[in-house]
């Protein structure tokens, strides 16, 4: 990766725990990476493994327990001046990944795509509000009457357009997609992995994009981090990534990706990742090192050696 790439997103060593103080669940720990402009960043793991909590970290939706996110180079984690919460509103928009319960059933279209911008718009005339509805419902394939319908009246890829629809208004810079198509049929999913690339290059967005089906993030992102149990594994280039894979987690989920061929897909071998081969003690913990350009990997000295050995 190139040094002089703009870092849009800076996230430091970020922790954030669940519960009482004195029994807190660490859902994510101590996890540091950066989100060029421009570029599609994935983040995938198995469910619970605090894929999602990140995201609703980035925007300030969780509590952050500990390290710091930064966005342009300006902390925006913990408490911050109210001008710089509504920049944070303005720039940085979430699509949820239910596209059923993350719409208002009882609110028409209209009212929730244009909901943010009465955060940041307060005193935006009528016909301005309408005419910006109408304009991100077409941004996103949908035709500007449906602005007076009801969410439970579309089908679930119309649904997430809707929700796209609703984080592009404001006109953002950085769009965190939270496993944005999981809850769609396969022939809905492409149409809407399309229209967001098709929207990135349109619009110049930055795109963090949650999943759990490497296969998606491959088509989609530029560099791919896997995490396990709230703690990053591995992070690379996606071919990168795919082509030389070292941690057994990152490898068992590279053998679980269907094959379209029905014979190679029988032959295959499914890996399981057993955690216990990679644990540490607590007077020694695991590395998080460098070991080809772009590529990180989590591990022991040992292990390291070893990965190394598989890069050769």
């Amino acid at each position: 990766m190139p040094e002089k790439r703009e870092k849009l997103v800076e996230v430091q060593n970020l922790t954030v725990t669940f519960g009482p103080r004195r029994r807190a669940f660490k859902a994510v720990d101590d996890v540091s990476f950066d989100i060029y402009k421009g570029e599609t960043f994935g983040l995938v793991g198995e469910s619970g493994s605090g894929k999602t909590t990140i995201g609703r970290a980035i925007i300030r939706v969780n509590p952050v327990a500990g390290g710091v996110v930064k966005y342009r180079g300006e902390v925006i984690s913990g408490r911050v001046s109210r001008e710089t919460d509504q920049r944070v509103i303005r720039n940085i928009q979430m699509v949820f990944q239910d596209p059923i319960s993350s719409l208002n059933e009882r609110a028409k279209v209209d009212y929730i795509v244009s909901e943010g911008l009465a955060s940041i718009h307060k005193h935006m005339p009528e016909a301005e509000r309408k005419e910006r509805v109408a304009k991100a419902l077409q941004d996103v394939g949908l035709l500007p009457e449906f602005a007076s319908r009801f969410p439970h009246e579309f089908s679930g890829g119309q649904r997430q357009r809707i929700g796209i629809a609703r984080a592009l208004i404001m006109e953002p810079e950085f769009v965190i997609a939270d496993e944005p198509i999981s809850a769609l049929d396969v022939s809905i999913r492409a149409q809407v992995l399309n229209l967001m690339s098709a929207l990135q290059k349109e619009r110049g967005l930055t795109y963090l994009f949650i999943a759990h089906d490497l296969s998606v993030v491959r088509f989609i992102s530029d560099r791919i981090a896997v995490i396990y149990q709230g703690k990053l594994m591995e992070l690379a280039d996606s071919e990168q990534l795919f082509a030389h894979p070292l941690h057994p987690y990152t490898r068992a989920l590279l053998s679980a990706i269907p094959m379209p061929d029905p014979v190679t897909e029988r032959k295959k071998k499914l890996l399981v990742y057993d955690p216990a081969q990679n644990k540490y003690p607590a007077n020694d913990p695991p590395l998080w090192e460098e070991l080809e350009p772009g590529h990180f990997v989590r591990g022991s000295q040992r292990e390291m050696d070893e990965y190394r050995k598989m890069l050769l």
